[in-house]
């Protein structure tokens, strides 16, 4: 009878992650694009990040450092509009998402961009790294990838799929308990699962993508993570303690470019005759 439970908890298991899979985006100039595990809804997710979002805005701003530093809440607010102006080519419904864009006054190097397009610039990663408005993007982009890309659900999800694969009872009692139980702690989920080297990497090459069709220089990808690095361990950012700035990995950025250039070029071109009728 055991054995039977453990065939039935198994084929359970297979079923849930063959109906599960999917993409959550068209793959764009750089083929973004792969099938993911996805056993929890968008909604719940994003329920969970806006909750998270709020609470973490809410703390900036009884310290006082939501949106103190006007150059720079300028500076990524006006970054953040042009990249999520593209962000139709990847996901079209994102272009409805309830953007959200503050700076966040602190000596952190970090940046994120929460499920549903909850983003937050910590001062620090412009101050230590002296961020050009490229290499800015470059951040932003990232950031923003992981949220189109819906990585955090996919984590969450994988942990949804271990829990059922660990417990025999609960893949015979269904998955509704466990995905109330995750979707119910969501809003601490997205900030604690990190995120594995594939999504980094497709978070890399996405917001690439998504800089050079806003007109920026992707080139500056691969100078920001040359600066994470060179700032050493005492001081290592929070990004590299799950965004790992190696060789291979500027290296893949490297590799990327020949198919972004020509859209940073067309954006850069368009963007030049825009400016010169302007100032007639």
């Amino acid at each position: 009878m055991k054995r039977i439970f453990v065939l039935l908890a198994a084929l359970m298991a297979g079923t849930l992650l063959l109906s599960g899979c999917q993409s959550t985006t068209a793959g764009g100039a750089t083929n973004s694009s792969r099938s993911q595990l996805l056993l929890i809804s968008s909604d719940e997710v994003n329920q969970g990040a806006a909750t998270a979002y709020k609470k973490e805005l809410g703390r900036a701003r009884s310290a006082k450092a939501l949106n103190t530093n006007t150059a720079y809440t300028k500076r990524v607010k006006n970054i953040s509009n042009k990249l999520i102006a593209q962000v139709g080519v990847f996901r079209p419904d994102a272009l409805k998402w309830k953007w959200e864009v503050n700076v966040i006054n602190s000596k952190e190097v970090n940046a994120y961009c929460m499920p549903g397009g909850k983003i937050a610039v910590y001062s620090g990663i412009i101050s230590s790294l002296n961020l050009t408005d490229d290499e800015l993007a470059a951040v932003i982009g990232h950031e923003m990838a992981h949220a189109l890309r819906e990585h955090s659900r996919e984590q969450i999800s994988q942990q949804i799929a271990t829990d059922q694969a660990l417990s025999i009872a609960g893949a015979l009692a269904g998955l509704s308990s466990t995905q109330q139980s995750l979707a119910g702690t969501a809003s601490q989920l997205v900030l604690t699962l990190p995120f594995s080297r594939t999504m980094e990497a497709e978070a890399d090459v996405m917001g690439m993508e998504l800089m050079a069709r806003a007109g920026y220089n992707p080139e500056a990808a691969v100078n920001v993570w040359k600066k994470m690095a060179n700032l050493g361990d005492s001081s290592t950012p929070e990004l590299l303690s799950t965004h790992p700035s190696d060789s291979s990995r500027i290296d893949r950025l490297h590799s990327e470019l020949p198919k972004v250039m020509p859209l940073y070029q067309t954006a850069a071109k368009r963007q030049g005759k825009s400016a010169a009728k302007k100032k007639r």
